[in-house]
């Protein structure tokens, strides 16, 4: 039995034409130092950037996914490629010049040095642009082998000195079709949920396939859609505010506690018998830096929760304005329709875009302005009170 060897940009959903310029870019054409990934939750940055980075280190510069180079740098463990993905709201300055520091130096095995950060947006603002600014030299002035990725939601979210020296490919949401298909192709899915997830993830890959693949995502996310026909009374609007916060809580503390364990296993084991000394002020201080950092990293996991659940709401509006308006096509919550329509019947079009205005302003107000989740959502859920109810 013979295997195909599947190239590194095979995975790429529905992003051909950046595929197409990144090819010729590894190949030697329109290369440069500094590119930045924009596009959609979902649309792929940080695996476009992954294999564009296999294929600049590629042996035959194609990124043929069967050389040593594409097979390490696809799988994360390439020397000369390095990752940086922030679990908290920011990227620190001291982190940033430890990368400044060793992007700097002669790649070990592979053609280039390549840095790849994925949270690009969090590199801080125009009116705090500290961490930014230890990044700005070494983009505007490259060692000659270093390459840097970066990837960020959108050209604005990043500060305008970084973005503007590098150059920008934006990439588009893949169609629904183009996930069910690659969902049913490299996953064995079958068709009729490959075409679910596919739809209810809007686009989004990673999301698509936790849908398909796992029935406790698939039930968190009908108890998220089920709640705005159910916002009839103040009072079930504060009960739905509660619920989405202790959904959030409960999925984040499933995904930390193991984590964390690991963590303070870690650190006990580099601190040895001195942990146990009470008097012992460095282990002391590296406990309480580990207890700040696991903190600040919980915070932003139930955020992105709450942030994906609100474009989970999000797309039960959208619906009910489809149907008002007769547009063509499946709903993207069609298993909900019955209530997307009563939705309809008593709130107009333009009732329902300031129902999904008041969805963005929570986001806005937790993401932004560190409003406090419960706060933020029963704001929101009360805007979202259904007309008629009382």
């Amino acid at each position: 039995m013979t295997t195909t060897t599947r190239s590194v940009w095979d995975d790429l959903v529905g992003q051909r034409p950046t595929i197409e310029v990144l090819q010729q870019a590894a190949a030697g054409q329109g290369m440069t130092h500094a590119w930045l990934f924009t596009g959609p939750p979902g649309s792929g940055r940080s695996n476009v950037a992954r294999a564009f980075a296999a294929a600049l280190q590629c042996e035959s510069r194609t990124g043929c996914g069967a050389c040593e180079a594409c097979r390490l740098g696809t799988s994360g463990s390439h020397p000369d490629i390095t990752w940086v993905k922030s679990e908290t709201s920011v990227l620190y300055v001291d982190d940033m010049r430890d990368l400044v520091q060793s992007a700097a130096k002669f790649p070990a095995i592979g053609r280039w040095q390549i840095v790849v950060i994925e949270d690009a947006d969090r590199l801080g603002t125009p009116e705090n642009p500290r961490t930014g600014n230890a990044l700005l030299k070494a983009i505007e002035e490259p060692t000659p082998q270093t390459i840097w990725l970066l990837c960020a939601p959108t050209v604005q979210d990043v500060l305008p000195t970084i973005r503007s020296r590098c150059r920008t490919l934006t990439l588009s949401t893949p169609g629904t079709d183009d996930v069910a298909a690659f969902l049913h192709r490299t996953d064995g899915i079958s068709e009729t949920m490959a075409g679910f997830a596919a739809r209810a993830s809007q686009g989004h890959i990673g999301r698509a396939r936790a849908l398909a693949l796992d029935e406790e995502t698939r039930t968190r996310r009908r108890e998220v859609t089920s709640i705005p026909a159910r916002l009839t009374s103040l009072g079930s609007c504060m009960s739905a505010a509660t619920s989405l916060a202790e959904l959030a809580k409960a999925e984040t503390e499933a995904i930390t506690a193991a984590a964390e364990k690991r963590e303070l296993e870690e650190l006990q084991a580099i601190f040895g018998s001195e942990r146990k000394d009470t008097t012992s002020r460095s282990y002391r201080a590296a406990l309480a830096g580990l207890e700040k950092l696991q903190k600040q990293k919980a915070k932003r996991r139930v955020l992105d929760v709450i942030d994906r659940a609100l474009m989970d709401l999000v797309s039960v509006y959208r619906d009910a304005i489809a149907l008002s308006v007769g547009a063509p096509g499946q709903l993207v919550n069609e298993e909900l329709r019955d209530d997307v329509a009563r939705i309809a019947g008593v709130a107009s079009p333009e009732r329902l875009l300031q129902m999904i205005d008041a969805i963005f302003t929570a986001r806005e107000q937790m993401l932004e302005f560190n409003v406090p989740p419960q706060l933020a959502l029963e704001s929101m859920t009360v805007a979202l009170r259904l007309p008629g109810g009382r």
